[in-house]
C-alpha cells in the first residue's frame, strides 16, 4: 500500500505554516536557528492534534466506562476462573453491553503514528545532493530551505547517529549535532514518561492485569525504547514528538480537572468518584487537592461569674414574687 498520500497530507500543512510563519517571522537565522521551519513543525503538531481533539474526548469516556466496569470484570474473573475462553465471552458480552470499547484507549496514538512516519519519511530526504527535490508538492526554493534550515546549528534533517558522510553534505558540526539532539531525546523521553505517568496518578492502576500490564508497557517500555531509536529519528522529527507530548499534558490536564475520574479502591474492589490516589513527588503538583470548607464554630455558652472570694451568696429565691395563698 502505497503512503504517498500521508507524505503529500504532510507536506502540505508543513508548508503551509511555513509560508505563514515565514512572513511573520525574520527570515535570517535567529541564535542560529531558523525559525520559520521550527514554528511549522510546532504548528504541524496543533493541527493535528485538533483534528483529532473529538477522537481523544472518546478516548477519556471508554477509560472512564473501563473504570466503571473494573468491579463486574473482577466478578467474572473470579466466576470463570480457569475457563478462559468463556471468560473472554463474558467479557466481551459486557463490554457490548456497556458500550466500552477497551482498544478506544490507544486509538489517538495509533492515529498519530502515520503523521508521524511521513514526517520521518519527508525530513529525512532533506538531502541537498537530492535530484528530484520537488517531491510531494515542494518546490526547490522550499526543498533548499528546509535542507538549511537549523535548530542552535543543528539542522533539523540530522539525526544523532548521522554519519560523517551525512554531516559533510549538510554542512553540519558532529558535536553539535550531537549536543542539541542527546538534549532533545532526553526531553523527549522525559515528557513520554510525564505523559503515561500524569493519566495514572489521575485514575490508579487498573485491577485488570491484561491493562495493569498495558499501562506498565506505557510508563516505562516506551520510553526505554526512546533511549535507542531516538539515535536515528532527525532533529525536526524529535521536535515534533517533544511538542506532541507537551499538548498532551496540557490537555490531560485540562480534560482531568474539568472531569475528574473515578479512582479504583484497592479494599473494596469498586470505584469512587472520591478523588485521586496519592500522587508521588513527580505528580504532586498535579494532584494538589482543593482546601476543604472551612465549618464555622459553634459560639461557646457564655460564662456565669460565680461569687467573688469572701463575699455573701446570694439567695436565687430571693426576690421572686411570693406565690398568692389559696
Amino acid at each position: 500500500m502505497s503512503l504517498d498520500w500521508i507524505y503529500y497530507a504532510i507536506s502540505w500543512i508543513l508548508l503551509t505554516w511555513h509560508s505563514a510563519w515565514d512572513a511573520i517571522v525574520p527570515a535570517g537565522a535567529v541564535i542560529n536557528t531558523n525559525w520559520p521551519w521550527i514554528l511549522a513543525i510546532v504548528f504541524l503538531v496543533v493541527t493535528v492534534r485538533v483534528i483529532l481533539f473529538p477522537v481523544f474526548v472518546k478516548q477519556i469516556k471508554s477509560q472512564r466506562a473501563m473504570q466503571a466496569l473494573q468491579p463486574k470484570v473482577k466478578e467474572l474473573q473470579e466466576k470463570h476462573k480457569g475457563d478462559r475462553e468463556t471468560l473472554q465471552k463474558e467479557m466481551m458480552e459486557l463490554y457490548r453491553k456497556e458500550k466500552a470499547n477497551p482498544l478506544m484507549g490507544c486509538l489517538p496514538m495509533f492515529l498519530q503514528i502515520p503523521v508521524f512516519l511521513g514526517l520521518f519519511h519527508v525530513l529525512r530526504r532533506l538531502d541537498p545532493d537530492k535530484l528530484n527535490k520537488t517531491l510531494y508538492g515542494w518546490t526547490v526554493d522550499q526543498f533548499d530551505s528546509a535542507s538549511h534550515a537549523k535548530l542552535f546549528a543543528a539542522p533539523i534533517a540530522a539525526k544523532f547517529g548521522s554519519t560523517p558522510e551525512e554531516l559533510v553534505r549538510l554542512g553540519a558540526d558532529g558535536h553539535t549535532v550531537k549536543l542539541v539532539a542527546g538534549i532533545l531525546v532526553v526531553i523527549m523521553i522525559a515528557t513520554t514518561y510525564l505523559t503515561s505517568r500524569q493519566m495514572i496518578l489521575k485514575t490508579g492502576w487498573a485491577e485488570d492485569p491484561q491493562q495493569r500490564m498495558v499501562q506498565r508497557l506505557m510508563l516505562y517500555g516506551i520510553p526505554l525504547s526512546l533511549l535507542i531509536s531516538g539515535s536515528i529519528f532527525p532533529i525536526g522529527v524529535i521536535i515534533y514528538w517533544v511538542t506532541n507530548n507537551l499538548f498532551t499534558l496540557g490537555q490531560q490536564q485540562w480534560v482531568l480537572r474539568k472531569f475528574p475520574p473515578l479512582v479504583t479502591n484497592p479494599k473494596a474492589g469498586s470505584t469512587t468518584p472520591r478523588g485521586p490516589v496519592q500522587p508521588s513527588k513527580i505528580g504532586s503538583f498535579l494532584n494538589r487537592a482543593k482546601p476543604a470548607a472551612q465549618v464555622p464554630a459553634k459560639p461557646a455558652a457564655p460564662k456565669v461569674a460565680g461569687p467573688k472570694p469572701g463575699a455573701k451568696p446570694t439567695n436565687p429565691k430571693k426576690g421572686r414574687p411570693a406565690k398568692r395563698q389559696g
